[in-house]
Formats: C-alpha cells, structure tokens, sequence
C-alpha cells in the first residue's frame, strides 16, 4: 500500500481523545498531515491543558499510523492552543484573561471553595496559565487556602498586581482588609468593590479565571452574570436534598443570563472510615446525578468527605499541591480536565475578528 494523506487521516479517525469521546479527525486536532515516501509528519493540537494526556495521545496516534501497511516513520508534533470563548451578548472579554469559569453553589458550606482552589490548581498542573478570584466580598476564604498573605502592589496606576499562590495569580478583598475586619456593606458597594478586583486587577495572560462565587443568588451572583464575561459555571453541591434545592436556583440564573453550564460536582459524596474502610452515604446518594439528568447537564465527578481535604485546605497547602499523587487529586484533575474539554467544545470568541467602527461628526 502506497501511504498517502487520505489513508492516514482514515486511520486517524480510529484515534479518539479519551477526553473528549471523539477522534483526531472529527474534533480537527489533526492538523499539517505530511507523506514523504512511507514516512507520515503531523501535528495534534489539543484545546485544553493536556500536560499528563500528551504521550498517551502521542502514543495513539503513532501506534495508528504504523498500524498501516507499508509506513515507515511516523513524527507526532504535540500541543496545546488555549482561545478565548463566546461569553454573554453585549459583555466584553477581560483583557489578558481568556476564559473566566465561575465555580457556584446555592448554599454555603458544601465544599465550594476548596473545589474551586484544586480545580484551580489542577488545571496549573496540566500547564495552563490560571488565576482565581475571591468574589466572596464577605467572607473570602482563597488567601487562607493558598496561604497567601500582604497586600497587592499598585505599579500601574489604578491597578493590583494579582498575589501568587501555588504558581496562581490570585486577588481577594482578603487582601486589602483586616482577617478579623467584618464587610459591613450594602449590595452595591460589594459589587462595586467585586467589579474593581475584576478589571483593576493587572491579570497576565490567563487561559483560565476560576471565580469562587458567594453561595446563593444575591447581588452580587447576578453582577458576575450579568456584566462579566463569564464563559461558564460549575455548580457544586452535596447530595443532600436541602443542597440540592438552592443549587439548582443557582444553575437556573445562570441558564437565564445565557451563561452555559459545565457542569455539576457533588462534594461529600461518601465518607470511607479510615478503621474499618466501611462507606457511608451521609448526606444521601446519587443527588448530584439526578440533577444532571432533570437539567440535562454534565455530571463532572464525585468526591468524598474526607479529612485530609478540609485540613489541607485550612494549612494553606491544597490536596492537589499538598498529595499530587493521591486518590482525591487524581479526581481533581479528572474534574478539572472535564471542565476544560466542556469549554474548549463553547463557540469561539469573534469579537477580536471584526474592527472597531468608529462614527466621526464632520
């Protein structure tokens, strides 16, 4: 058999992304296929941070292309293009943040927070450039768990430099006030204050902008989806019915403004004992997953109530930074991959595409 172009992209179509369920082909990551004789060169570029999942994809794609009869060499050339997405109508990109994924739930204490730093954290570790936001003007919780403390520097005027934790830009009313000070204000100073963080912020080129969004359905939930250009949200929850019920007001504001779902995490899904490895369903089972299927949204994983996520978290050192190679960060990651392959599948961002027009009297 003579290798040609055609014939290696047929085989290509037999290579699916464990990530996103499709082949090289139909998702158009198999780019500038090359014959030379029976030697085959290409390039596969991913839409998603893929540090862990490039070999193994490397690896497919080789093994596919020298399953055909007659090739010879086979060159894989891989990487990753993160682009900014479509966002509400009428609401303008960020500059220098790509894609901002805010991490919601309807009630507090379900874990959001610490889900929303490891996702953070995950996604760092696949090698994307992340930076989160404490949008909990109330009670910000992020420079506790990043362990990160002092106050933002003001190089450029009517700007914060971000504060880094872990290798993430973060910023955080936490930042700029007393730990023990309480935020004693009407729902028009905190959204105020919350869209300064936002645009004020000095950002440097952020694939991702995870916002840890205050539980509930208030002023400052609809600024962040009325106003800023949210690509889109998580919703976190427990499988407890009363968890459930806020959740869902949660993910239907958000359906409203246009804003898509990514999805939904269940925390506190299991507690295993740590003596006798007995499994316990405390706050009920299988919530989480009925929610997907009544919304008809993507359920991202499960994860367990456990101590060691809650101290780790308290320390300063999340579970992802703190036992890269454990259990939970492994679901973490899994979490935080799903995340990225839902927006990498969003309608691009056209608005860079097409000028300004500017209308001049005279």
């Amino acid at each position: 058999m003579t290798l040609s172009v055609e014939i290696v992209q047929k085989a290509l179509q037999g290579v699916v992304d464990p990530n996103t369920g499709k082949d090289l082909m139909a998702t158009k990551s198999a780019k500038n296929i090359k014959v030379d004789g029976a030697d085959a060169t290409l390039d596969v570029v991913l839409g998603y941070p893929a540090k862990s999942q490039i070999d193994l994809i490397r690896k497919a794609v080789i093994d596919a292309v020298r399953a055909i009869p007659g090739a010879g060499n086979v060159s894989v050339n891989m990487s990753v293009e993160i682009v900014a997405h479509a966002v509400q109508r009428g609401v303008k990109l960020l500059p220098n943040v790509k894609n901002i994924i805010a991490i919601s739930s309807g009630k507090g204490g379900v874990g959001k927070s610490t889900t929303t730093v490891n996702l953070a954290l995950a996604l760092a570790a696949e090698g994307a450039k992340v930076g989160v936001l404490d949008a909990d003007i109330y009670g910000p919780s992020q420079p506790m768990m990043l362990g990160v403390s002092g106050r933002p520097e003001t190089i450029v005027e009517n700007t914060l430099e971000p504060l880094m934790g872990h290798g993430l830009q973060v910023m955080s009313i936490g930042f700029l006030v007393r730990q023990d000070d309480p935020m004693i204000w009407r729902g028009p100073m905190a959204t105020s204050a919350l869209e300064q963080l936002l645009t004020q912020t000095n950002w440097k080129d952020l694939d991702y902008l995870i916002v840890d969004m205050p539980p509930g359905t208030g002023d400052i939930q609809l600024t962040m989806s009325q106003k800023v250009p949210v690509t889109g949200a998580v919703v976190v929850t427990t499988p407890q019915d009363i968890a459930l019920l806020d959740a869902k007001k949660g993910l239907r504001m958000f359906e409203k403004v246009s804003v898509p779902i990514l999805g939904i995490v269940e925390n506190m899904s299991t507690y295993v004992c740590p003596n006798c490895h007995h499994t316990e369903h405390i706050f009920g089972h299988g919530g989480g997953e009925r929610m997907c299927q009544e919304y008809g949204v993507d359920f991202l994983g499960n994860l367990p109530l456990n101590l060691s996520i809650r101290e780790q978290a308290d320390s300063g050192n999340p579970t992802v930074v703190a036992q890269p190679d454990s259990e939970i960060t492994k679901i973490y990651k899994e979490i935080a991959r799903k995340v990225a392959v839902k927006v990498a599948g969003l309608n691009k961002d056209m608005t860079s595409k097409f000028p300004s027009i500017v209308i001049k009297n005279g």
